[in-house]
């Protein structure tokens, strides 16, 4: 395993962890409280220096799509559903089922769901994009309010739409 550098980005909707390599992202995570704060090895590598330009672009509507790498350790069925995740359209929903049958099998719902809440790098593996079958907005570990805001970012730059819920 590569050494992993920690920095933090302050966004719109709060204090981001991103935790980076030299070849990827692994982590991009709110930091609600003091204690999630992590103080290890000092430097920036130049990948996580890119993700916090993206950032910026991609909270002022310059961005829709993120180009950094990014790498999570998973089972080969959770790595599928995050790539499924980075495939679903800025501006776009998909429920839980969709998620499910866009997997294979409808009967893998609550597996799909529990992969996406496992997902660590919120925002650019876009799990905020995935609601509930009845266009309810469900679970959110950022909070239900983040992903109501971004959600209605996305809508607004990519729609025209001030509010989606």
């Amino acid at each position: 395993m590569q050494e992993v550098h920690y920095t933090y980005y302050e966004s719109p909707i709060g204090l981001l962890k991103i935790g980076g390599t030299e070849q990827y992202i692994c982590e991009l995570s709110f930091v609600d409280e003091p204690d999630q704060m992590v103080y290890g090895e000092p430097g920036i590598t130049e990948v996580m220096h890119q993700c916090t330009e993206e950032l910026i672009e991609f909270f002022h509507g310059k961005r829709k799509q993120f180009s950094i790498p990014v790498y999570q350790e998973g089972t080969d069925f959770q790595i599928r559903v995050w790539n499924e995740l980075l495939a679903i359209p800025y501006g776009k929903t998909i429920s839980y089922m969709d998620l499910a049958k866009k997997m294979g099998d409808p009967k893998v719902i609550r597996a799909s769901a529990s992969t996406n809440g496992k997902n660590k790098i919120c925002i650019i593996v876009p799990c905020h994009r995935v609601i509930g079958s009845d266009r309810s907005l469900t679970g959110y570990s950022g909070g239900m309010w983040r992903k109501k805001w971004l959600l209605q970012l996305e809508f607004k730059i990519a729609h025209g739409v001030q509010t989606l819920f």
